[in-house]
């Protein structure tokens, strides 16, 4: 291995040299190919996860708590509840996703099922059950898509977040046509008709939904190298676990490491921060329209946001900056909320709405920026982007019980606690910033430092991927430095 050259092309499946023109031909068709299958399965999967999540929230202004007969502070345990299974359920479910094929599509249809068994119960207990079970099979999906690599990362992701963000939009104008068209049908409330939708495109989802790229049945040998290829170019490691790197070694290694901690802690003040989300209906519907005004209301913002998050991870991954791409939307909704304390005017009330909404594009590049700051070995990458959100979606349970009804129209406590939890998210992330910056200086002074815990496996196999010899492959390893 250490004395093979380039020449043109690389050992097996004829890889071109990294720079030829051939090389970038087949990197464009094998980026197209990824793209048209893997990134609009995932983006359809991100609305079916969403569309599920809003149900509850929008079916809140048409029978949900009538129907159960739930107090406020039930209906608020019902939003919460989901996440007694789906937090600790996302850091195993990340383990096992590294090792299992079709587990993300098997994971869909079970929600799909389980969902249309929300729409069948009859009583609090019954859609607490559901729920709670609800949340083992949604776990794979968020932290699990954070796993599909590319070096264009930020971008990616960002296309698939903004299925997140186009579900926050038109999951409420396909809440409003049900809510308006379908309530009384076979004689029952509209709401219970969100189950059926669900379960309709889950059971599509195992076909419509491919492999992995390394593993894919409609990707050529040549094409699951280069895919590799590309991806031992971005640090200069193959991005593969060797034997000893089973899912507990890397949850070991991820359990640690500090600025895990730090990461997951400043997502828990985020999504905390974010809590508002989930209530957007209902912030729409105190302008004093009806429901269905209140529900088209919802969508623009969340267009706006959705274009913003592409704009923005393209403009991430050209700059390589992670900080400012994400905090500096956290500042925004800031200014949204004190606007919101200020004013009872409606279209002033109506513009904080659109900077709020963008405060979600940070979240688009946090698991991004966890995963460029440990990308090997994958057994504990993916343990860590599995901690992250799952520590992280505690901001979510927090964030369940501070849009209390009493606490209505106006809101102001429940945009206070908002606030303060962008505050606190900042302080983390210029933590994290000034941390990863003194990392850099000390790979400035020694990039032999660059070395350690290096597995020479892992840098044999870039080596023979990208057609190279192992010193040279040292000398990319040397030079790698994190991204902030």
């Amino acid at each position: 291995m250490g004395s093979e050259k380039a020449t043109g092309v690389a050992g097996d499946n004829h890889i071109p040299v990294e720079g030829t023109p051939e090389r970038i031909l087949a990197e464009r068709n094998l980026v197209r190919k990824l793209d048209t299958r893997v990134l609009p399965t995932i983006v359809l999967i991100y609305i079916l996860n969403y569309i599920d999540r809003l149900a509850v929230t929008t079916a809140r202004l048409e029978g949900l708590e009538q129907d159960l007969h739930l107090s406020d502070l039930q209906y608020n345990v019902v939003l919460s509840i989901l996440y007694v299974s789906y937090i600790p359920a996302q850091i195993l479910s990340n383990m096992l996703l590294n090792w299992l094929s079709r587990y993300i599509g098997f994971c869909v249809l079970s929600w799909g099922l389980l969902s249309t068994l929300t729409g069948i119960t009859q009583s609090y207990g019954g859609i607490l059950a559901t729920r709670i079970c609800i949340g083992i099979p949604e776990s794979a999906f968020y932290p699990g898509s954070k796993l599909i690599r590319t070096l264009e990362l930020s971008f990616r992701s960002a296309i698939l977040f903004s299925g997140l963000l186009v579900s926050n939009a038109f999951g409420s104008l396909i809440a409003a046509g049900i809510l308006s068209n379908m309530e009384g049908t076979l004689g029952i409330h509209a709401w219970r008709w969100y189950g059926a939708i669900t379960m309709f495109v889950g059971l599509n989802s195992m076909w419509l939904l491919p492999d992995y790229p390394a593993n894919t049945r409609w990707m050529s040998s040549q094409e699951c190298r280069l895919a590799q290829a590309r991806l031992a170019e971005d640090v200069g490691e193959a991005d593969q676990d060797t034997v000893g790197d089973s899912p507990f070694k890397g949850l070991w290694m991820a359990i640690k490491e500090p600025k895990v901690w730090v990461f997951a802690t400043m997502n828990t003040a985020q999504l905390l921060g974010l809590s508002f989300i989930i209530f957007f209906p209902t912030l729409t519907s105190t302008f004093g329209f009806n429901t269905t005004v209140s529900l088209l209301l919802v969508a623009p913002p969340w267009i706006l946001a959705t274009i913003l998050c592409c704009l923005n991870a393209w403009h991430a991954d050209r700059t390589g900056e992670r900080f400012f791409h994400q905090t500096g939307w956290w500042w925004g909704a800031c200014v949204g909320f004190i606007i919101t304390l200020s004013t009872h005017n409606i279209g002033a009330r109506y513009v904080s709405l659109f900077l709020m909404a963008c405060a979600v594009l940070g979240s688009s590049i946090t698991p991004v920026w966890a995963s460029n700051t440990f990308p090997r070995p994958p057994a504990k990458r993916a343990a860590i982007i599995g901690i992250v959100n799952a520590i992280g979606n505690l901001g979510n349970v927090m964030g369940s019980y501070t849009w209390k009804a009493e606490w209505g129209p106006d809101y102001h406590q429940s945009i206070i606690i908002s606030f303060v939890a962008f505050v606190v998210s900042t302080i983390l992330s210029i933590t994290l910033r000034q941390w990863i910056i003194w990392d850099n200086k000390k790979l400035d002074q020694n990039e032999n430092v660059a070395l350690d815990g290096l597995d020479r496996t892992r840098v044999e196999e870039a080596a023979r991927l990208e057609g190279i010899t192992f010193e040279q492959a040292m000398q990319r390893r040397k030079g790698f430095r994190y991204l902030y």
